[in-house]
């Protein structure tokens, strides 16, 4: 790794770690306070008389199916980068032209004119990054070694991914205590009438519960994101690999001592304007509902804008332990100072990972689908096998994509990292991985041959 880019090691923004510290603890407490009971309560009354051992059993084999399917897809991605690249943008020519026909058959004009714009945007979109294939190609190409060559970070990221779902179920019992207290309690009448009450609800512990939620799933979802960066880093600068290489488990420690205020410190202000749109969202049954979808379309916007912006942050505090704003900056000036403005908007491997992961789905859904029939997972449910077996192919599709999108979210972590660590270290590149890096040289001095690279 370059000598003059290493920082010292010490934490960086340490404050927005302690804030989430005491976020985790607030809600531990609440839920361990106010929420056990009332999920206790609302368990039973779910669980009662019924009995989900079939779609349990289902699940599990599904999730196993659709693990073995998601690591096929990486040899698939390295074996024929470009071609999936351009079956990806022809789909979403195809799917933007088909949403088009199905808005004008149903009568709705409106929609099938935007449509059609989009349509063309596509087209033009299309037209436009071809010829930048091939460097995109190459991109892809040079993370899936990377992160083939590291797949402890693959174990990692199914590992934060599970942590985000118990995070998830914490947050859920926590907010069953808060409703039960404030609404539930503080309510006479029957339950329809309690309902018809809750626009009345405090919308501070909403937004707070809102707030709490978002951010500690963002600070999951970014450690992730600057784990593999350190990883790929790694890789690139000092040729490291393994399951448990140095470059794994060295970034996974800076990850969560040093960096992990700069992780908090981003995850803290998308989560904020998250839990702004929630809110809004949560108040559209009142008055005021332009102004509302107004409010909420503003937020969505720089909400897109922020979670773009640490995309590229995050990359330099994984490489280089930068704090939040420092490696923003270092990010910007990067691109700026090497012309490379265009290649962040040549973003060309998200339809990839879209298509393969909807593809993996379709086809778990189909296997999932299979098993009503051919099992007797679910013999207590046979007056209604076509609602099992819809749930079924449900769990399926659900499983594949959600297991197949945690590993493409890696992958696309890694060619983030991939491009800013070939604008920032190319010669290292070359003495580490010269038959990739001849490669990515050669596609990129042929579109920019004025680069220098």
């Amino acid at each position: 790794m370059p000598l003059l880019l290493r920082k010292e090691t010490r934490c960086r923004d340490p404050i927005f770690a302690f804030l989430l510290y005491g976020n985790v603890a607030a809600i531990v407490a609440v839920a361990g306070i106010y929420g056990t009971a009332a999920f206790n309560q609302s368990l039973d009354e779910a669980t009662s008389g019924s009995n989900y051992i079939g779609y349990i059993i289902a699940a599990i084999i599904l999730g196993i199916i659709a693990l073995v399917l998601a690591g096929l897809t990486l040899p698939v991605l390295m074996c024929m980068p470009a071609a999936l690249i351009k079956v990806s943008l022809v789909g979403m020519i195809i799917l933007s032209g088909a949403m088009v026909v199905i808005a004008f058959m149903n009568g709705s004009i409106f929609g099938g004119i935007i449509g059609a714009i989009f349509f063309l945007v596509f087209l033009c979109y299309a037209k436009a990054v071809w010829s930048r294939i091939p460097f995109a190609a190459v991109n892809l190409l040079t993370a899936c070694t990377a992160v083939r060559k590291n797949c402890g970070a693959i174990v990692i990221a199914y590992f934060m991914t599970a942590l985000t779902f118990a995070w998830a179920v914490l947050w859920t019992i926590s907010l069953m205590g808060v409703w039960e207290e404030v609404v539930t309690k503080n309510c006479v009448g029957t339950q329809s009438e309690c309902l018809a009450q809750t626009s009345s609800v405090n919308y501070g512990y909403l937004f707070l519960l809102f707030l709490s939620l978002f951010f500690t799933e963002q600070v999951i979802q970014n450690t992730t994101h600057v784990i593999v960066a350190g990883t790929v880093g790694g890789w690139w600068f000092s040729n490291e690999g393994g399951c448990c290489s140095a470059g794994v488990m060295g970034s996974t420690i800076r990850a969560l001592t040093t960096s992990f205020g700069s992780i908090c410190f981003g995850s803290l202000l998308v989560a904020i304007l998250q839990a702004l749109k929630a809110l809004a969202n949560s108040a559209r049954n009142n008055e005021n509902q332009i102004a509302i979808c107004i409010a909420e379309c503003i937020i969505g916007c720089l909400e897109s804008i922020l979670e773009y912006f640490n995309k590229w942050a995050f990359v330099y505090v994984g490489l280089y332990g930068y704090s939040y704003i420092e490696a923003g900056k270092n990010v910007i000036q990067l691109f700026k100072n090497r012309g490379w403005e265009a290649i962040i908007a040549d973003d060309l491997v998200g339809n990839v990972f879209f298509f393969l992961s909807l593809a993996v789905g379709l086809l778990c859904c189909a296997i999932g689908a299979a098993f009503n029939d051919k099992t007797q997972f679910f013999v207590e449910y046979a007056p209604a096998p076509g609602n099992v077996q819809a749930t079924c192919a449900g769990i399926g599709f659900i499983m594949g994509l959600m297991l197949t999108s945690i590993l493409m979210s890696t992958i696309a972590s890694a060619v983030n990292t991939v491009i800013v660590c070939f604008a920032e270290g190319p010669a290292e590149f070359e003495a580490n991985h010269p038959e990739l890096s001849q490669k990515m040289r050669a596609t990129w001095l042929e579109f920019y041959p004025s680069s220098g690279v």
